[in-house]
């Protein structure tokens, strides 16, 4: 689902009640009806987005709670079948061949990344605010603890669906010059090369695997607690200043990161040097090392 289609297909849902296993809560029943039926149309189907009925109308289909069909459709969102949008309704997430790749050896934004494949990358900014830096920001930046900085939080949306919350932190000299306007479309890296001239040259990542807070679970439609991918991430200039820290909050289901590690020939030549004079007790030529 390449954003959002003018005229949605809605999904076709079956003329009848609700079958399956009646030893199974009907929540779980009603969310593999559903599942069925989303698997189906969207092998079949071309690429026009799937919009989920609306509970009222699953309410009147298959004659259960609204309840019900609320933790169904909840069910759904955690597994990546359908995505919520906010005045929208809920709509089919299409099975794709190959998962989205970002490339971690290349300083790229989110979309910058993804528009080569295809696919669109959407924010909604959740905060734009002065913020005083504490300790970790105020070293990663290279300012004093309490230093005022600009902070930006956005959910990313890949095609609809959200892949990450991101949370980032600028001197307020540079974050209060970033235009509101273009936030929702462009990437950070893109509006400080583009609008400030403020040419980037690499950053220092740190990544772990963390359970997600109960605030980034929900904004990702996973339940609190799942696995996610935390990255740490501070970039400089190409004079060496640090003028944008972030801590990255990302799925791990809707997502590949790369990255091709090199050999240090620095290690080759000191363990290639250091075999040539190992000898044996006797002083003879040192057997061949596996």
């Amino acid at each position: 689902m390449t954003g959002l289609h003018p005229h949605p297909q809605p999904l076709p849902v079956p003329p009848r009640g609700l079958g399956g296993d009646h030893d199974l809560p009907l929540h779980a029943r009603l969310t593999e009806a559903l599942r069925q039926q989303i698997t189906q149309a969207t092998v079949q189907g071309a690429d026009q987005p799937l919009r989920i009925p609306s509970e009222a109308a699953l309410t009147r289909q298959y004659g259960v709670s609204r309840i019900t069909v609320r933790q169904a459709l909840d069910a759904l969102a955690r597994q990546g079948l359908i995505v919520k949008i906010a005045g929208k309704g809920s709509f089919a997430v299409r099975p794709r061949q190959r998962q989205p790749v970002q490339q971690l050896a290349r300083l790229q934004g989110l979309a910058e990344a993804m528009a080569p494949q295809g696919l669109v990358v959407h924010n909604q900014v959740l905060a734009q605010q002065v913020h005083k830096a504490d300790a970790e920001q105020a070293a990663a930046l290279g300012l004093p603890e309490g230093a005022p900085l600009m902070h930006i939080r956005r959910l990313r949306l890949l095609d609809g669906a959200p892949i990450s919350v991101d949370a980032t932190w600028l001197p307020l000299a540079i974050g209060q010059r970033l235009d509101p306007q273009a936030l929702p479309q462009r990437d950070i890296f893109s509006l400080l090369e583009d609008e400030l001239a403020l040419p980037l040259a690499h950053a220092d990542l740190v990544i772990d695997a963390v359970p997600a807070p109960l605030g980034i679970a929900e904004l990702l439609q996973l339940p609190a607690g799942h696995p996610v991918l935390h990255i740490r991430r501070t970039t400089f200039t190409r004079d060496g200043r640090a003028i944008d820290h972030e801590h990255l909050h990302c799925r791990t289901d809707r997502l590949q990161l790369q990255l091709r590690a090199e050999r240090s020939q620095i290690s080759n030549h000191r363990s290639s040097h250091s075999s040539s004079h190992r000898s044996s007790p006797s002083g003879s030529t040192p057997p061949l090392q596996d």
